[in-house]
């Protein structure tokens, strides 16, 4: 299988998603618009992804490519073709869908608690999940649902945490693929920004990462796994 991941910053974990195709012996290819603007092909790839990034999905000015990212993510998930957005990638899908997005109004940081809606507990990919579990949270926008989407998870702070489009075009506005490794790792590239989000973060990661980043782990290599699958 051919896979065409998108980096959207300087800094992208690929994590638990990356294991999964690890495991599945992916071909990668990897692409990084916010330096050179190219995108793939549609017709170059079996499967699609989009990662985050500190912008956000109406930043057109800063990032001229974001338009045609959110046109490739919801065409790709409607052509049936197996699509993933996480974060940012959740955000422009939903542009692309033709949903609002919305601007610093809906502030997460660290594992939250997520919980799946009826069609998330019914769902191939998330359905095997507890019915609330923690996973990584890091953003400040958000998006209404997109039209004709399945709502698939939520919580208080994010309404549209999971949705679905298509046969197998998904979207998270939480890290599934962040890691206790990854999360470290974003500890000592952004300490500042982190303890701005949550004062004594860094302090507590040993206990925080035990009590929640375990299962974390296991719930988000689970999504990923059962994602990859249906490429």
């Amino acid at each position: 299988m051919r896979v065409a991941i998108i980096e959207n910053t300087a800094i992208t974990h690929h994590g638990q998603v990356g294991v999964a195709l690890h495991e599945a012996a992916a071909t990668i290819d990897l692409y990084k618009p916010w330096l050179d603007g190219r995108l793939p092909r549609p017709n170059s790839f079996d499967a699609l992804i989009s990662f985050g990034g500190e912008q956000t999905a109406l930043s057109d000015h800063s990032h001229p490519y974001l338009p045609d990212l959110a046109a490739l993510l919801y065409d790709t998930a409607l052509s049936g073709k197996a699509t993933l957005g996480i974060c940012l990638g959740a955000q422009a899908m939903a542009r692309g869908a033709g949903a609002t997005n919305t601007i610093g109004t809906n502030p997460e940081f660290g594992w939250c608690q997520i919980a799946l809606t009826d069609q998330g507990r019914a769902d191939p990919v998330l359905g095997h999940l507890p019915a609330t579990f923690p996973i990584f949270e890091w953003h400040a926008d958000h998006f209404t649902l997109p039209p004709g989407a399945i709502h698939l998870a939520t919580n208080p702070a994010a309404l549209v945490q999971a949705y679905k489009i298509g046969r197998a075009g998904y979207a998270t506005q939480f890290h599934f693929e962040a890691n206790r490794a990854v999360v470290a790792d974003w500890t000592r590239h952004f300490p500042d920004l982190i303890e701005a989000h949550r004062p004594g973060f860094i302090a507590n990661l040993a206990d925080i990462s035990t009590e929640k980043g375990v299962p974390a782990d296991a719930h988000g290599l689970a999504i990923a796994r059962a994602w990859v699958a249906l490429i």
